[in-house]
């Protein structure tokens, strides 16, 4: 018999907490999670806009102040991909954008957030946002090709600069299969980073994504850049083990893997994240 949380992806603490509830009896519209994104965005001077791709309308918050200074960009995690174990929600945008929470925090002159693909976006924008694609293709060749699409447009406004990567949860799976397509990413930050779903799905008891990349298939690629992988010792999520196979994975000198004491999944990161970010990424 097949088991009701099989197909439960990397938001299963969102979902478990949702089937423990009996259900989750309030979800909060797209216009409030809008809401709560400008409050968090606005203080950063993060400055909310869209992307046209190949195949999706992509969601950013952005400041790009110094066309001649480093371009650091925050990639979101999966978000509320599941509203019960077995049911999708209707709209995958994340209720605490951990990414957006990140990328309010870094001084840099040039940051960009970036959501994936159907969050933050009405639907009626994106035809193409069906349920497949914050489920089973949330890895997708077209999604990895749109948030690429994305990069490449912001990498236009500070040319010639040196590109910083940061994502979180599966996020940091879309960064790390970007970095492998391009020559201008010069780091790599996984954050609690899920960065082998097959491992994370065999660890879970979830269901196989084929129609997904595998972020540890291109591992090898970034032997040569340097990158922190960065996870909660309280991670029940994504435990020590998934961005430690990562790591070993590149056959490189380049990738370190740093535990965060006290933290889970879905902790407050942000607040440790200036922090973290000082930690240099070295090769």
């Amino acid at each position: 018999m097949r088991k009701t949380f099989l197909i439960c992806p990397i938001s299963l603490f969102i979902c478990l907490v949702c089937v423990w509830l009996v259900g989750c009896t309030s979800v909060p519209g797209i216009a409030e999670l809008n809401q709560r994104a400008e409050i968090l965005a606005k203080p950063a001077d993060l400055r909310r806009g869209q992307v046209s791709t190949d195949s999706f309308l992509l969601t950013h918050f952005s400041r790009i102040s110094r066309p001649d200074r480093p371009l650091t960009i925050y990639i979101e995690g999966d978000g509320f991909a599941w509203r019960t174990r077995s049911q999708p929600s209707a709209d995958p945008t994340p209720h605490k954008p951990q990414a957006l929470a990140l990328a309010s925090v870094d001084p840099a002159a040039n940051v960009v957030y970036l959501a994936r693909p159907c969050q933050f976006t009405p639907m009626h924008a994106n035809p193409r946002c069906l349920v497949t694609y914050w489920t089973g293709k949330r890895f997708a060749e077209e999604v990895v090709q749109a948030m690429n699409q994305a990069v490449h447009h912001f990498a236009r406004l500070v040319p010639g600069q040196p590109i910083h990567l940061v994502g979180f949860s599966g996020g940091a799976a879309i960064a790390a299969l970007i970095a492998a397509r391009r020559q201008d990413v010069s780091s790599f930050r996984s954050v609690a980073g899920n960065l082998d779903i097959v491992g994370f799905n065999q660890l879970h008891r979830v269901t196989p994504m084929p129609e997904s990349l595998n972020a540890i298939d291109v591992a090898p690629r970034l032997a040569s850049l340097p990158q922190i992988h960065f996870y909660g010792s309280n991670d029940r999520i994504v435990p020590a083990n998934i961005p430690q196979s990562f790591a070993q994975a590149t056959a490189g000198h380049c990738a370190q893997v740093i535990a965060v004491t006290g933290m889970s999944h879905n902790g407050d990161w942000a607040k440790r994240w200036p922090a973290l970010l000082a930690q240099p990424a070295r090769c």
